[in-house]
């Protein structure tokens, strides 16, 4: 082989290498890009987890931050919020956070994670306080206040309509928000973590420790205390005569604040059939309470019904993503079983009853395929939610 050959040889290989490198490195970009919801959901999770986690991927996919305290203007009267705001995005997607039953409302270090982890992956998201659900009692009024929420958020973004997160019981009121015509086109998606259909089985199910499918079978497990006692909480006059409900009341809020010593110290102003009572929820022996659970929820069940998704889903017309823990022992994952026959199936984007998550915490420790099934799951909620 002459030197020019040799030449052209070189010139040759060269150019087979460049194109070689162009279309691995195409590739490459293009495997990336595919995957861009699935490692923005890996960046999300971790962060919830981990808050101060770190590393290559996430320092890449995560976006700076702040908060400002809010104060928004509802029909309902003003409701305190707090919104967290991206840096570095013009216009970024809004999506309302809603907390569960917690006295720390939007305060609550787990809702705060979401929400900073969200934001982190370029979402505006506000928290709007429920008042009722930050006072451990599920009402319709709330129903309002998440649908005007989302109405001032986006109009505040100017970015289209917003997505909504329910934690827990703040679910079933999300749907029935998005269901009303004055909120509705104000969302574009609804993700429920842990949610209800129905709450009057709910409550039978935290009273018995019966767990209820769409088919009619039951199963047995244990309901968390915690379930039934806020139910009491909410329901003094059908536990306490009206001289001891106030007291009941003070006693019981400082239970459900973990606050067990407190709690106890109100015994003694109780009279005795009261005291008896609330010594029996103190000391979690639900099953004592059974008889008196199940009447007050049947007394209950017209307003338990009212705020109930059984039948009320018919006008809902925006993408659903569920979300429950398999071992939920507060609201049963059967519910969402229920959820997936209610909701109409050109609205049900996805359902997961997963091991990888509790009630509302997802689980360090789970195996890689249901840690692999829940990124999935964020990765659809995050394309919607774009």
């Amino acid at each position: 082989m002459d030197k020019d050959q040799r030449i052209r040889e070189k010139s040759r290989l060269g150019m087979n290498f460049l194109r070689f490198a162009v279309l691995t490195i195409f590739l490459l970009a293009a495997g990336i890009y595919s995957l861009r919801y699935e490692l923005r959901s890996y960046v999300f999770l971790n962060q919830f987890l981990d808050p101060h986690a770190s590393g290559l991927l996430l320092r890449l996919e995560r976006h700076g931050l702040e908060t400002q305290e809010v104060m928004l203007s509802t029909t309902l009267g003003p409701v305190r919020a707090r919104l967290y705001v991206p840096h570095g995005i013009a216009h970024p997607p809004g999506m309302v956070l809603v907390h569960g039953i917690h006295h720390l409302g939007i305060d609550e270090p787990r809702l705060m994670n979401f929400a900073r982890a969200a934001a982190s992956n370029g979402f505006s998201v506000l928290t709007p306080e429920i008042a009722a659900l930050a006072d451990y009692h599920v009402d319709g009024a709330s129903i309002g206040t998440i649908g005007e929420s989302s109405a001032w958020l986006e109009q505040h973004l100017d970015a289209g309509p917003v997505t909504i997160v329910g934690v827990s019981f703040a679910g079933g009121l999300s749907l029935l928000a998005a269901c009303d015509p004055r909120y509705a086109p104000h969302i574009r998606a609804l993700v429920l973590m842990g949610a209800y259909d129905n709450l009057g089985r709910v409550a039978r199910f935290l009273a018995t420790s019966q767990a209820e499918f769409p088919d009619g079978r039951m199963e047995h497990y244990v309901a968390h205390d915690y379930g039934a006692a806020v139910f009491v909480y909410s329901h003094l006059d059908q536990f306490f005569p009206a001289s001891d409900q106030a007291v009941a009341h003070d006693s019981l809020r400082e239970w459900l604040w973990e606050q067990p010593k407190e709690a106890q110290s109100y015994l003694p102003r109780l009279s005795p059939a009261s005291r008896a009572t609330m010594e029996i929820l103190l000391a979690r022996q639900i099953d004592r309470l059974r008889r008196k659970l199940l009447a007050a929820i049947q007394a209950d069940d017209r307003q338990l019904s009212a705020i109930s998704l059984d039948g009320k889903l018919g006008s809902l017309h925006a993408p659903v993503f569920l979300l429950h823990g398999a071992t939920d022992d507060i609201i049963p994952s059967t519910e969402t079983l229920w959820l997936e026959k209610e909701i109409p199936k050109p609205y049900l984007r996805d359902a997961l009853i997963t091991p990888a998550f509790s009630h509302v915490d997802p689980d360090k420790h789970a195996i890689w395929i249901d840690q692999l099934r829940l990124v999935e799951f964020l990765a659809g909620v995050l394309r919607t939610a774009d």
